[in-house]
């Protein structure tokens, strides 16, 4: 074949031979394929990391981050970014084994007061690292409850006196000596609880076990433990619901509540919500809170409406801990006053108890923006008429 030659293109530049143009493009490419590997940073990303938007891109729908606060990604300390009750369980369950119940339920309570929503099921958490430290400890309540332990509602002191008072030997001698000499309030309503076990949800036997109890007071606190455990039967499920006779609730939608003793009603009808939320799976319907104030309706001619109105009040607060004026808006549904203000003085009732210190109220009542509602919650708090 004849040579192929060069022809002149755009004013003199000319076109390389075949055979040189391969050679010398082999000889760039070699050189350029090196330096790209010398220069690339080959160290491995996180995953996070690789796939990180740009600075001011957001997912559509994504809740804004504050300024200045960390992304939603797991802790250096292997934490995940949203708890769920499981993992929150297992982290703790293990940190108290490799340590002790003051280390744990410390954690419990900086988690609690870090992220709001797990106040859902930090109590039965709590009940759960009682029960465990009983068995850890060879049943030595007082080494037990040497811990502090107010935090998610005292769960963890009413765990422990379930556990002592499930092997006792003698019940009805221990839940008189159990809290001595103190007998704080949780400590027995924690009795309560225990009852329920050793009575196997016996309303009756366990109302006569209270009734062993030499004030009246304590008697009503007792009661409260009973009922609380009737109305969420199984702290290590959310998802259990009192195993209550379809015919009876069918006859009375608040049954046994209309029936019980005058002293014990009251405690009775503020935890019926709780099963009344259960069974309408309020997790993923929420407009069953609102719902349970209509239902609590069904109980004024027994008159305890306004006592299962708290009650309404009470577990949408525990149970939307992170969203304040949210649950205030549920109490403002209510078609009377004197309905919504009793769901109001459920907020307070709750909220106090979960954050014990002297300013609690005021700053729940400040993220309330229903005015009538702020003014039931400071009222209940017992703050001043104002802001101010």
């Amino acid at each position: 074949m004849g040579r192929v030659l060069s022809v002149s293109i755009s004013g003199g530049t000319s076109v390389m031979q075949p055979r040189l143009f391969a050679v010398v493009t082999a000889v760039l490419l070699a050189v350029l394929g090196l330096g790209s590997v010398l220069v690339t940073d080959w160290t491995p990303k996180s995953a996070s990391a690789a796939t990180a938007p740009t600075a001011g891109a957001q997912r559509p729908g994504a809740v804004p981050a504050t300024s200045g606060a960390p992304a939603a990604s797991p802790s250096p300390t292997g934490d995940p970014a949203v708890w769920t009750r499981s993992t929150l369980r297992n982290k703790l369950m293990a940190e108290m084994d490799s340590t002790d119940p003051g280390v744990a339920l410390a954690d419990l309570d900086k988690i609690s007061k870090d992220k709001p929503y797990t106040v859902r099921f930090c109590h039965p958490i709590a009940h759960e690292l009682g029960h465990a430290a009983v068995q850890r400890y060879h049943q030595d309540f007082q080494k037990v409850i040497s811990f502090p332990h107010e935090t998610c509602a005292a769960g963890y002191l009413h765990g422990a006196v379930e556990e002592m008072l499930a092997n006792s030997k003698d019940p009805q001698h221990d839940i008189l000596t159990l809290c001595a000499p103190s007998n704080t309030g949780p400590c027995i309503h924690g009795v309560g609880h225990g009852i329920m076990f050793v009575t196997k949800q016996d309303i009756p036997a366990a109302r006569a076990l209270c009734d062993k109890f030499p004030s009246q007071n304590r008697r009503i606190t007792c009661s409260e433990g009973v009922f609380m455990q009737l109305f969420a039967p199984d702290e290590e499920d959310e998802k259990a619901k009192a195993n209550l006779p379809a015919d009876k609730l069918a006859a009375e939608p608040l049954y046994p509540c209309p029936e019980q003793p005058a002293l014990y009603q009251s405690a009775c009808f503020f935890y019926a919500p709780t099963f009344f939320l259960s069974s309408h799976d309020y997790a993923n319907h929420p407009e069953a809170f609102s719902q349970a104030l209509q239902w609590c309706l069904n109980a004024q001619a027994s008159g305890g409406a306004n006592d299962c109105s708290r009650g309404v009040g009470s577990r949408t607060m525990k149970y939307n801990l992170d969203r304040e004026d949210w649950a205030a808006d549920q109490c403002a549904t209510a078609k009377d006053g004197w309905q919504r203000k009793a769901c109001a003085q459920g907020l307070v009732s709750y909220y106090t108890v979960n954050y014990t210190d002297a300013g609690a109220a005021g700053r729940l009542c400040a993220k309330i923006t229903n005015k009538e509602i702020q003014g039931y919650c400071r009222s209940a708090g017992g703050l001043s008429s104002t802001l101010d």
